[in-house]
């Protein structure tokens, strides 16, 4: 058997109308995408991404959208993304456009992609902050996120040995 490789883009939709993103939904968003390959491209690129064509992940709060393709045809949906200046659902149109954040080949790899992303979206936030109340909120929600990486690594290393379980014995 053949394993069919695939790649994602973690994209993320930017728009200045907030109820653009609250209003998104997965199927308008991968019919949205393979339209404009369809008018970008022609009919080879809609028939090339068509298949292995998903949208993966979708969060409509922070407009993180991961998009799953091909390896072959994956600069195809990756140039067609551009062309997207608009969100039509429900009869309102919303203009929008989408930033590609990175191009994986898996979901594991564009997941530690963003964490490090929003972590640097933090400290920016951080260093913008003219509020006091503001500043100790986002510091703590930058600890918290450290510590709990922290403890998902010790995690992994108490249970490989058990030198910790020795010394509670003792």
């Amino acid at each position: 058997m053949v394993r069919f490789k695939h790649r994602y883009l973690l994209c993320e939709l930017v728009s200045d109308d907030p109820r653009c993103r609250l209003s998104l939904d997965d199927r308008v968003l991968g019919v949205l995408v393979r339209d404009t390959i369809a008018r970008v491209h022609g009919t080879f690129g809609a028939a090339a991404c068509s298949i292995g064509f998903a949208v993966r992940y979708l969060n409509a709060y922070t407009g993180i959208v991961l998009l799953r393709c091909r390896k072959e045809f994956y600069q195809l949906v990756w140039s067609a993304l551009p062309f997207i200046t608009y969100l039509e659902n429900k009869g309102h149109r919303y203009p929008c456009f989408f930033n590609t954040l990175h191009v994986g080949g898996t979901i594991r790899t564009c997941q530690k992609f963003l964490i490090q992303y929003n972590r640097r979206q933090l400290l920016i936030l951080l260093q913008n902050c003219t509020d006091e109340g503001e500043r100790e909120a986002i510091q703590k929600s930058v600890t918290r996120s450290c510590l709990l990486e922290e403890e998902s690594g010790e995690e992994g290393l108490s249970d490989s040995g058990g030198e910790e379980a020795a010394e509670a014995m003792e």
